[in-house]
């Protein structure tokens, strides 16, 4: 190894797959997600959900918060999912400092709160991290809830964060779970990397590794470890860890798809989502004229995205070429909806930050002309109500906090919020507006648009 990380010019490996902290990636969303869930845990009283695939970075992710965390938090971590409930409140105790002596299961409670209640007297806050939650047993799922429960007259002694494969959605979905899943009050999703965010993750961890030299991996190659890897961060790690080690081999200091193609059918990574074996072309062909006018009449009326910026947080697929010429029917209407009133029955708790800026979209869309602008910064589901949070506490500090509203929309059936900033008089003053933006919010990709689509 030492022969490679010296033909490259590198201080250490630059692409293991155990986490690392000093290779964090914070683009890609990663870093406001990082911030969204230091928020969450420090200010929060449910349970925090964080949600990826095998090798998305939760893990990484977790330790960043074990580092990130301020310091009159105190963090336990339980790192095998396997423990049974007792084992798990044994756990808990162990890393408090609690003598289990064999304690049945109520008096270990008692004792895990009575500790509690002394750190939150001296101004503690504790925090449970438990990885691979999804693998968890659903007696010992049954006690995180329990655990949930512990309590002072004012607040939650126990703050609970879950970081588990998609796999653990599907377990709360079942009815025997919805107590744990309404104790749920953030959710966060790491999301696979796309194509651009991958030849900046694998740039910045050469550069993190002392790596000082021109990109060696050609923007052909970056596409190919996109495909191969979909997106996910270790396997972009076993594959450019095995491309550089292809290239040194041959005393090249590029990496080309030569070297990409040796890498992805050494490592012969899986599809994520395999496609089906059967064939759909007699079906296909066998459809009704009527059905796929019918479909398409649907995806032009209410599937596609109202607005470019949908697309370009990977919400939905770009439209096809074919659909963009396509001249759509007016659309129904979509006008922003009162928190209150978007969802009667929902039961989405939006924080403090969010809350505030509700309030202030609704002192400014009753008397804002529908020919003015404004500036479009976020738009996402409602449910990511960690994700919004976050982002408004970090735009709050850039921008002027007056200027800054939040909208909840329902477009298409999807319970979404907006996040958008100004007044502006016309589109070129929005325009402007947004060349003065600091370039951590452009990173976002915000937009003008008019405040008559508000209505």
């Amino acid at each position: 190894m030492s022969l490679y990380l010296e033909h490259f010019g590198l201080r250490e490996p630059p692409f293991r797959i155990t986490p690392h902290t000093d290779f964090f990636f914070t683009g890609a969303n990663r870093g406001p997600t990082l911030d969204a869930l230091i928020y969450a845990i420090t200010q929060d009283e449910g349970i925090v959900k964080v949600t990826g695939e095998v090798g998305s970075g939760k893990t990484m992710l977790c330790r960043m918060l074990l580092e990130r965390l301020p310091e009159h938090v105190e963090t336990l971590y339980l790192a095998n999912p396997s423990l049974s409930r007792q084992e798990i409140l044994g756990a808990i105790a162990d890393e408090l400092g609690i003598p289990t002596d064999g304690k049945a299961t109520h008096s270990l409670t008692r004792a895990l709160q009575d500790a509690l209640i002394e750190r939150y007297a001296k101004g503690k806050r504790v925090v449970l991290l438990i990885d691979e939650a999804h693998a968890m047993p659903a007696e010992s799922l049954e006690e995180i809830r329990l655990l949930s429960n512990l309590e002072s007259k004012a607040t939650k002694l126990l703050q609970i964060a879950l970081f588990a494969q998609p796999e653990l959605d599907q377990r709360l979905a079942a009815t025997d779970m919805r107590q744990l899943r309404e104790r749920i009050t953030q959710h966060f999703n790491l999301a696979p990397l796309k194509q651009d965010d991958i030849g900046a993750y694998i740039e910045f961890r050469l550069r993190a590794a002392g790596y000082r030299g021109p990109n060696p991996f050609a923007a052909d190659a970056v596409a190919m470890i996109a495909k191969a890897s979909e997106g996910l961060s270790r396997r972009i790690n076993i594959l450019a860890d095995k491309a550089l080690l292809a290239a040194y081999s041959t005393g090249r200091h590029q990496v080309g798809v030569t070297e990409i193609r040796i890498a992805a059918q050494d490592a012969r990574f899986s599809a994520l989502n395999p496609k089906p074996a059967s064939n759909f072309t007699p079906l296909l062909w066998g459809a009704s004229g009527a059905a796929i006018t019918a479909l398409l009449v649907a995806m032009t009326l209410g599937t596609l995205p109202r607005t470019l910026l949908e697309v370009a947080l990977g919400n939905v697929p770009p439209p096809s070429l074919h659909t963009q010429a396509a001249q759509p029917a007016p659309r129904p209407s979509t006008a922003p909806l009162r928190p209150e009133a978007a969802t009667p029955a929902d039961k989405i708790r939006f924080a403090p930050l969010t809350r505030q800026h509700f309030a202030q979209y609704d002192q400014w869309i009753g008397d804002a002309p529908n020919s003015h602008y404004f500036i479009q910064l976020l738009a996402t589901d409602a449910s990511q109500t960690g994700e919004i949070e976050g982002f408004l506490s970090r735009i709050t500090n850039a921008l002027e906090p007056a200027q800054i509203r939040v909208y909840r929309s329902s477009l298409s059936g999807r319970d979404r919020v907006g996040v958008i900033y100004g007044d502006f008089a016309s589109r070129e003053e929005a325009v402007e507006a947004m060349r003065g933006l600091p370039e951590s919010i452009k990173a976002v990709q915000p937009f003008p648009r008019q405040v008559s689509k508000l209505r």
